[in-house]
């Protein structure tokens, strides 16, 4: 079985990060009942505690990570994010 790590990078306080948590969290569950679909590892960062991150993310945040690639940035389509993670 294969799996994936999403990483959610964001900040405390922001509105596109809770709605991209949202549908995150909503289609890791989606997939949770699939037999096909591979077991997924949901992570966080935050720009405000990593000075890397902050100078690379500061404008685009939240940023969709699927096993370190960018996948998103700003809004997370449901549909799109469930298709990458069943292609890993």
């Amino acid at each position: 079985m294969s799996t994936a790590i999403i990483t959610l990078i964001g900040k405390p306080g922001c509105h596109l990060c809770d709605a991209a948590r949202e549908t995150i969290t909503a289609v890791v569950q989606q997939l949770d009942s699939e037999a096909s679909a591979p077991t997924v590892t949901v992570e966080e960062l935050s720009i405000l505690e990593d000075a890397a991150l902050l100078d690379r993310y500061a404008d685009e945040i939240p940023v969709v990570l699927i096993n370190g690639r960018v996948h998103n940035i700003w809004r997370v389509d449901p549909a799109r994010l469930r298709a990458a993670l069943m292609e890993v």
